[in-house]
């Protein structure tokens, strides 16, 4: 239950004094639909203002005018605006507005009195003049217009003005919240308390209260981030507690090491051990197998489904496209004949006669390791003893369809968890979106990968490339040609890769393939088979070519309006080449400098030119870019912080975590002082009962 001294901070925003039926859909779209919501949004800048003269006015800024009104002059032709003179003791100065009714300039100005004026002054034709005033107040309200004024988002229909005013009747019925943090850390860091803290977020002094490492908004985005954690460290502790079988590796795992082509890396020999390890301890495992492209994920999770076999249990590899599911089935298909383990293929492609006896295998228990799309989670799909399910490209479900099929253990307990993604984050990020997880990282490549060659042109170098493209493909090579896709200019975007897609042909003299999202997935699917048997020399593709899929021919790849892209996803881009022993060529087409060209940009594309260390370029990518959209790919299942900035609190955030762990590993149930105030925090932030990472 929600602890009593929170009931003012969730109740209805309607609550509010100013906020009617008209006004509460603006503030549900803008911050929600509590007072707290309300509070959690925090001030993107201020107004500064000073006092001034008409004499002493400083163009540019912004000032507060005692002045008396003077006459209204009324535009003579359109275009031309309304104009009030007024004046104080040192001189003159006019107030213009562009549109607007006379009526409400006449009683918002009227004529021989007084007003307390404030806006940006101007001056046209060295007169003094002030156009649009933000406010005119008889003097008795000169309190209303304060020297810095927090300026909120705004959303139609509701002002920054507006919103300002909510908040601080909001900021009237503030409960005094006991503390959770360690007094010690506090005292350490100089942070206020948290009621203090949420004071100081809406009534900043100036510039520096709006930076994330000032006190307050750090000990906001702390407490925050903490929420959070003790969430994630909640989950974790709860997954531990289930039941799994107890997993140990035997022959059938060593006679697949001894089939595979090449002796594992240090990093895959430790992943090994690490998922063991889980494996046995006899409770549920979760773990994210963390692998920059070409790092050699695959053979570690196929010892982990070895390992299940051995122990008796059934196991299953999920992939998220049928190309995909189909060549993992193809390349581990013969490794495991070597173990002596049947391996068979089911997606919702298959025809039931293809399907029938794999089903029927599985459930019986006479098929050990099936590989699969999302069929695997339908209904139709029983196992006999299911111990281990391997997870492919998780970003790419759900955590409803993850406990899908999960959900097909037996009386053993738990299925075992493994997920495993190609795109490397950084540990900052591992902690917000996989810190209920443990995390094994492949951060080295199989011996016998050549590096990639890769260059930086100017876009006017286009036909020059194309042409050097043409050569290649007619010596044997397949290539990719990757076009910019921009969600705000889908259908522009779109069209331009079409006409590449035609010029490209016209050029080589033969089809070329094109991929892009709106494509329904069997034709995208078609495509992508054409180009992996080889029958497609050139793709030209609008999105991220499929993640995962094995082209090893393909040893070229262009990508224009390189500068478009998030570093991370050039490198996963990138990584579609290089898979072969072949020597391979990226080349980065971006518009030059006379066009726009930006130092970041710039910055960006050089690192990727000098490393292709994906956990490097990933933490480089996540310094440059800093929040938001950090990966250049559309992530799933990252929180949606209020205060915390994953960039700029990255220390907190690691902070964080150990200070959740060592809150719950004292007192689990949190019935001291401390602990009690920490469920407060829990249940302010309410993660708990938030939506798990990766959904």
């Amino acid at each position: 239950m929600r602890p009593e001294i929170l009931f003012p901070l969730f109740v209805p925003v309607e609550s509010l004094k100013g906020v009617g039926p008209r006004l509460a859909p603006a503030v549900h779209r803008l911050a929600g639909p509590l007072v707290r919501d309300l509070l959690f949004l925090a001030p993107s800048g201020l107004i500064r203002r000073r006092e001034m003269t008409a004499l002493t006015a400083v163009e540019g800024e912004i000032g507060i005018f005692d002045l008396v009104m003077g006459g209204l002059t009324k535009p003579g032709r359109p275009g031309l605006p309304f104009k009030v003179r007024t004046n104080d003791e040192s001189g003159f100065l006019t107030l213009i507005w562009f549109g607007g009714s006379e009526a409400w300039i006449r009683r918002q100005c009227p004529e021989g009195e007084r007003r307390i004026v404030s806006g940006k002054v101007e001056k046209f034709n060295d007169l003094v003049q002030i156009p649009h005033p933000d406010y005119v107040l008889a003097p008795d309200k000169r309190d209303e217009i304060v020297p810095i004024e927090p300026v909120y988002p705004a959303t139609q229909g509701l002002s920054s003005r507006q919103v300002r005013r909510l908040v601080l009747t909001a900021l009237e019925g503030l409960p005094d919240l006991p503390e959770w943090q360690d007094p010690a850390w506090l005292g350490k860091q100089a942070w206020p308390s948290w009621s203090e803290a949420m004071t100081v977020l809406h009534a900043p002094g100036g510039e520096h209260d709006l930076d994330p490492q000032a006190p307050a908004r750090a000990r906001l985005a702390f407490d925050e981030v903490l929420a959070h954690q003790l969430a994630l460290v909640r989950r974790r502790r709860t997954r531990q507690a289930v039941r799994a079988p107890r997993i140990a590796p035997g022959q059938a795992a060593e006679r697949l090491l001894s089939a595979l082509p090449f002796t594992l890396t240090g990093a895959q020999q430790r992943a090994v051990a690490d998922i063991r390890r889980d494996l046995a301890n006899g409770e549920q495992m979760a773990r994210l197998l963390q692998g920059d492209v070409g790092s050699g994920k695959t053979a570690v999770a196929a010892l982990a489904l070895a390992d299940a076999v051995d122990s008796g249990f059934q196991a299953a590899l999920m992939a998220p496209t049928d190309i995909l599911a189909r060549q993992h089935h193809e390349r581990l298909t013969p490794l495991f004949a070597e173990a002596g383990i049947q391996c068979a293929l089911l997606t919702g492609r298959d025809p039931a006669s293809v399907r029938r006896p794999v089903l029927e295998g599985l459930a019986g228990g006479r098929l050990p390791v099936v590989i699969g799309t999302h069929a695997l989670f339908q209904d139709s799909v029983a196992f006999h003893r299911l111990g281990l399910a391997v997870i492919d490209e998780q970003h790419r479900f759900g955590v409803r369809e993850r406990q899908r099929l999960l959900d097909k253990g037996g009386p053993d307990g738990g299925v075992h968890l493994l997920t495993m993604s190609a795109t490397p984050i950084p540990r900052t990020l591992e902690l917000t979106q996989y810190g209920e997880l443990d995390v094994s990282r492949l951060d080295e490549k199989p011996p016998g990968r050549r590096p990639i060659r890769t260059a930086v042109l100017p876009l006017d170098r286009l036909a020059e490339v194309a042409t050097r493209l043409k050569a290649a493909i007619e010596a044997g090579a397949q290539a990719y040609w990757i076009c910019p896709l921009i969600e705000e200019s889908e259908t522009v975007d779109l069209a331009a890769a079409e006409k590449r897609a035609r010029d490209l042909s016209r050029l080589m003299g033969r089809p070329v393939g094109l991929m892009h999202g709106r494509m329904p997935g069997p034709e995208r699917e078609t495509v992508m088979q054409s180009f992996l048997d080889g029958h497609t020399p050139l793709l030209v593709a609008t999105t991220v070519v499929e993640v995962g899929v094995d082209v090893p021919n393909a040893t070229l790849m262009v990508i224009e309006h390189a500068e478009r892209f998030g570093l991370a996803q050039l490198h996963q881009l990138r990584g579609r080449i290089g898979r072969s022993d072949k020597p391979s060529a990226c080349t980065l087409l971006y518009a030059s400098s006379d066009t726009g060209l930006g130092k970041t940009a710039v910055e960006r594309l050089d690192i990727l030119r000098q490393t292709e260390d994906g956990f490097e370029i990933a933490e480089a990518d996540f310094r440059i870019r800093g929040g938001g959209d950090p990966l250049g790919l559309k992530q799933s299942g990252f929180p949606a912080y209020r205060f915390a900035d994953p960039t700029a609190h990255a220390s907190l955030i690691r902070a964080a975590a150990d200070d959740a762990r060592l809150i719950l590993g004292r007192d689990p149930a949190l019935t001291s002082e401390r602990g009690r105030a920490v469920q407060v925090l829990e249940a302010l932030f309410d993660w708990r009962a938030s939506r798990p990472s990766g959904d």
